[in-house]
């Protein structure tokens, strides 16, 4: 299970970098996303990849307390996603803007000479 999310977030860790060096402004939206996404992914692998376990690790026994799993790379993958939701919509209305003053979609402003 591990080598699978590993596998996953080099991919989109790749192809986001990639996506990030490419010259029109959709695809470094789209490369800035996949590379949250893969950081989503990475925090959440944090705290533990285990398929049908319980939320309760352990019975607490009389005077102990049981172990819970970690909530804490939930709430911050759950933060993360709406705030990455946020600022993709912002890029996108920024793109627009530059759209249509620039008349091109390139992140220097210039179409490329052909």
């Amino acid at each position: 299970m591990e080598a699978i999310v590993s596998i996953a977030i080099g991919i989109l860790t790749g192809s986001g970098v990639w996506l990030l060096l490419r010259p029109r402004t959709f695809q470094v939206i789209i490369g800035l996303s996949l590379l949250s996404y893969a950081v989503n992914l990475f925090i959440f692998s944090t705290g533990g990849l285990r398929i049908g376990a319980p939320p309760i690790l352990q019975r607490g026994e009389a005077g102990t307390l049981a172990q819970y799993a970690d909530p804490l790379p939930q709430a911050l993958v759950l933060t993360a996603i709406v705030i990455s939701f946020a600022t993709t919509a912002l890029f996108l209305v920024l793109l627009l803007a530059a759209r249509g003053l620039t008349g091109t979609d390139h992140v220097d402003g210039r179409e490329p000479e052909r």
